[in-house]
């Protein structure tokens, strides 16, 4: 009996008893700044966010940027390059948390048809760059901080006060004897009629003219409701020399070569957020533009032309590239316009892309009219995981932002590159042959002068929305 009794003690003592009770978290002790110890679960590490696309590394010869003799350009410096309104230290952060990272060599193209990018991995700030190598970085990159007072439109007066003149002077990026360079804010309209006073034309002309007889002078155009840089001419020759750089006429070289060279490596880049996101990540679409008068006799509209040969058009030209996945239905786009025709960007994203520019009523108003602007679920391409629309604590969206009951356009013309019109004015009036091939090691300056601006508010607003954390 008392044999019995003991194995059944060892067979229930083999028997192991579960628990309905999950086991407790791992723990971790903190110590805060008060030197007070805190028991707890490990802190959660950051989330990943949407990345950001470079375009492909074009090579050393960056457009206003002299690189020294050490014949290589680093990943940190063309970072910085490219993101010249983002302060060093934030690049520099992002670089040492490992959030900067590249596609890895021989590759191809890093967007494959399902939407999944290629494998890429993390680099340091002396990485080394290859002509043709694509950064991927985190979209935080560019939040920047919102200003609590909105872009002020200055009032409908030809004799702006102190304020306004301040208001004014404070747009200016850059100013010499020939140029002059502004951020222009949206919905300051560029030339005035009788019923329109506070444009920029005659607003430039009463507060900026500094220490010229005559104010500067429009050289190209801006849309009323965009933004970006803005370029005017100071003097007579400068004014006839941008607006020739502008034209869309077949150029004639000079026998300046600086000069031919700087021309062909004139350009703008715009960023938009459209609505929707093109089928193909990048391209040129060549579609001609052609000018249509509305029912009323009075009202132009831009449409792409049929080709039919019984109308007129103009050649229009424009290079893509989507800067990084589509989020709550939009995507953020750069665009480099080709030629320089009226409503080219607008018309050719909503028509030849089929992704109007969100805020634009008058070539998109059909997909307006459908869109749903409640946040949803999207997938984030490099790692399948869904992630929606954020709000930030404080945000104001109701300021024309992707979210607003009426949003504003969102077309800003971020970059520009152009030759340095003060430097070369005097060398193409010279008739003399005996011009010097080269005059990057004179005294007065580059051969390019480039200007990056900042986003307006209503802009921002919408990156910092779109730039999601994962969920």
């Amino acid at each position: 009996m008392m044999w019995k009794k003991q194995a059944e003690f060892i067979w229930l003592s083999s028997i192991r008893h579960y628990s309905r009770i999950s086991p407790p978290r791992p723990a971790v002790i903190r110590v805060s700044e008060k030197k007070v110890a805190h028991l707890g679960p490990p802190k959660a590490g950051p989330k990943p966010r949407q990345l950001l696309s470079l375009p492909p590394f074009p090579g050393h010869n960056l457009p206003g940027k002299h690189w020294g003799r050490q014949g290589h350009v680093t990943a940190v410096s063309w970072v910085k390059y490219y993101f010249d309104e983002v302060q060093d230290s934030v690049i520099q952060s992002h670089f040492n948390k490992g959030l900067v990272q590249m596609e890895c060599a021989n590759m191809g193209d890093s967007f494959v048809e399902q939407g999944q990018m290629k494998p890429i991995r993390k680099i340091k700030t002396n990485e080394v760059m290859e002509p043709g190598a694509r950064i991927f970085l985190p979209v935080s990159m560019v939040e920047g901080r919102i200003s609590k007072r909105y872009d002020t439109i200055p009032s409908g007066t030809l004799n702006p006060n102190a304020d306004e003149i301040d208001y004014l002077r404070r747009l200016v990026k850059y100013r010499d004897s020939a140029i002059l360079v502004l951020n222009k804010p949206p919905k300051v309209p560029l030339k005035g009629n009788l019923p329109v006073h506070n444009s920029m034309d005659a607003l430039a002309a009463a507060a900026l003219s500094y220490d010229n007889n005559e104010g500067p002078k429009l050289v190209h155009r801006l849309d009323r409701e965009s933004s970006g840089l803005l370029l005017m001419g100071r003097t007579k020759e400068s004014v006839s020399l941008l607006t020739w750089l502008f034209s869309d006429v077949n150029k004639s070289k000079s026998l300046s070569k600086a000069w031919n060279d700087a021309c062909e490596a004139m350009y703008q880049r715009y960023w938009a957020l459209v609505i929707g996101s093109p089928r193909e990540k990048q391209g040129i679409i060549r579609a001609p533009l052609s000018k249509v008068l509305l029912d009323d006799g009075k009202t132009e509209r831009i449409i792409l032309a049929q080709n039919s040969g019984l109308e007129a058009s103009q050649e229009a030209m424009t290079e893509y590239r989507v800067l990084g996945p589509m989020i709550n239905g939009c995507s953020w786009i750069e665009l480099r316009p080709l030629t320089c025709r009226k409503h080219q960007l607008r018309v050719h994203c909503a028509e030849a892309l089929g992704t109007p520019i969100v805020g634009d009523y008058k070539y998109g108003w059909f997909v307006h009219r459908r869109w749903k602007q409640m946040p949803r679920v999207d997938i984030e391409p490099t790692s399948g995981k869904p992630y929606k629309l954020r709000r930030p604590d404080g945000l104001d969206v109701q300021k024309g932002s992707v979210l607003s009951k009426v949003p504003l356009l969102h077309l800003h013309c971020r970059e520009l590159v152009l030759p340095n019109i003060a430097k070369f004015i005097n060398v193409l009036n010279q008739k003399s042959d005996n011009l010097f091939p080269t005059l990057s090691s004179k005294p007065d300056g580059p051969d390019l002068l480039r200007f990056v601006a900042s986003m307006p508010s209503h802009m921002k607003i919408s990156w910092n929305l779109m730039s999601s954390y994962l969920v």
